[in-house]
């Protein structure tokens, strides 16, 4: 039998906090709060620091962590397997999206991945760098996509590489930026900015263009992952923000925005996974999906 505090100790990390990992396992709080500190007293070091806000992992609670979580999902593959008639690819498949603004790529190689293995269960997060990074090391999602640039930084994930994308920034119509003869970083360093949660390959980018202008950053950027919301700000207000190339053109863009002529250069996307842990074959099929039925290289770069 499985250790129960194994659980708790994966759903507190999963969850960051005691009191969210009893509401999903079941429990109290203080037993979940007793159980992991009755381990953490038999290992010796602390898995957690707690702090106001939640609890963050120690490096022996991150590795911890792995260790349990990988150990966990083995136990449901093996009594899964048992009952989906021994199919490798049946249970969830929990694919993070990071930024979120990157999962309407995902729909051609989903319902390709369905097609093909109708036993898999999806479950897409779409959420921060940050977020997304944390999630794949401890287990909470088996697979990640996300621009490659940021996270080869990650020593201990494997990057797949993807087709490469290229952006270039948009604006409402009408937006005086569109006026300029010449539009250079000093201008665009006059209106706010719209960026998706802070990582490579843009956040030094869009630190360079402010800085060279004498501003700080942190007094024009806005960080939103949900395109919704970035749409809604641009269309009313002289915000500046970032879009694919894919979408620049299309007809719902070019009713509503204009794009600015600058463009950056194209930037590869990846599937990431842990480094430690071998693939499971329902994300093995969704990368070779993602091969397939990504956009192509043409349509994401404008070429």
């Amino acid at each position: 039998m499985i250790d129960r505090r194994l659980q708790y100790v994966v759903s507190t990390a999963r969850y960051g906090s005691f009191t969210a990992a009893a509401e999903r396992v079941g429990v109290t709080q203080s037993a979940i709060t007793k159980s992991v500190a009755d381990l953490e007293q038999q290992l010796g070091y602390s898995i957690f620091n707690r702090t106001a806000r939640g609890v963050i992992l120690t490096e022996e609670g991150r590795l911890f962590v792995e260790r349990a979580s990988r150990l966990l999902e083995d136990t449901q593959d093996l009594l899964r397997g048992a009952s989906a008639g021994s199919d490798p690819y049946a249970g969830s498949l929990r694919i993070g999206v990071c930024p979120p603004s990157l999962e309407w790529l995902l729909v051609e190689p989903l319902a390709t991945l369905i097609g093909r293995h109708p036993n898999i269960r999806l479950h897409i997060v779409g959420g921060s760098y940050d977020r997304i990074v944390q999630q794949l090391r401890v287990g909470a999602i088996d697979v990640a996509l996300g621009y490659e640039a940021a996270f080869k930084e990650q020593p201990d994930f494997r990057c797949e590489p993807m087709a490469p994308m290229s952006t270039t920034f948009f604006v409402r119509k009408g937006h005086p930026i569109l006026e300029c003869a010449e539009v250079t970083r000093a201008e665009i360093a006059k209106y706010d900015l719209i960026s998706p949660s802070g990582s490579s390959p843009y956040n030094f980018i869009w630190r360079q263009i402010y800085e060279d202008s004498g501003i700080d950053v942190h007094d024009r950027l806005h960080i939103i992952d949900y395109f919704p919301i970035v749409a809604r700000l641009v269309r009313n207000t002289n915000a500046i923000s970032v879009a694919s190339l894919h979408y620049v053109n299309t007809s719902i863009f070019k009713r509503h925005f204009a794009a600015v002529p600058i463009i950056f250069p194209p930037s590869s996307l990846c599937c990431a996974t842990r480094l430690r842990w071998s693939p499971r074959p329902a994300v093995r099929a969704f990368i070779k999906a993602c091969r397939e039925r990504l956009p192509s290289s043409e349509e994401m770069t404008g070429v």
